[in-house]
């Protein structure tokens, strides 16, 4: 057998109440919703209230970091390692620090969640790592929007855009 690439099982964000704020799952470990519902709310009672940023929790390796309100999880296999997960978990953090403009709370992350989805989605692909530096998610994630045709932007960037555009307009 080959050697294993996948070294990401799951990338999480809770609120300090440990719901789910967004959260992705590389493979089947947790099959069903409920079950990732249940190790959530597990690892958010484990976590809660503690000073460590690294755990063990059904055999697997979980490091975590707090702010504001929200709580950012990487999940690992027990044999994966803890450098190369933190090392994650700081660009992870990084990124989104630098795509919410150093404001990292639950509302500014709601704002923003498609930036954060697409930041997942670079940092992580089918749990491997490709990525390690927050300035290349982020010039991949942040990419003008004026460079973006209309028809190929989110209602939330078309809304932006006009929001933009329209404040402007006033200030003159």
């Amino acid at each position: 057998m080959g050697p294993d690439l996948v070294s990401i099982k799951a990338l999480c964000i809770l609120d300090n109440d440990g719901n789910r704020v967004f959260s992705k799952y590389y493979d089947d470990h947790f099959p069903t919703q409920k079950e990732k519902q249940a190790f959530e709310k597990n690892l958010f009672k484990k976590t809660n209230q503690t000073e460590f940023e690294i755990i063990v929790i059904d055999g697997l390796t979980v490091v975590y970091r707090t702010s504001v309100d929200l709580l950012f999880y990487i999940v690992g296999p027990n044999d994966e390692n803890e450098l190369l997960l933190m090392n994650t978990l700081s660009t992870f953090y990084d990124t989104v620090s630098a795509i919410l403009k150093k404001n990292v709370e639950k509302k500014a992350l709601f704002d923003k969640i498609d930036f954060i989805i697409l930041a997942a989605d670079e940092l992580v692909e089918g749990g491997v790592i490709m990525e390690v530096d927050s300035s290349n998610i982020l010039n991949r994630v942040l990419v003008k929007q004026e460079e973006i045709p209309l028809s190929e932007q989110t209602v939330t960037q078309v809304f932006q855009t006009a929001k933009e555009g329209l404040k402007w307009s006033l200030l003159r």
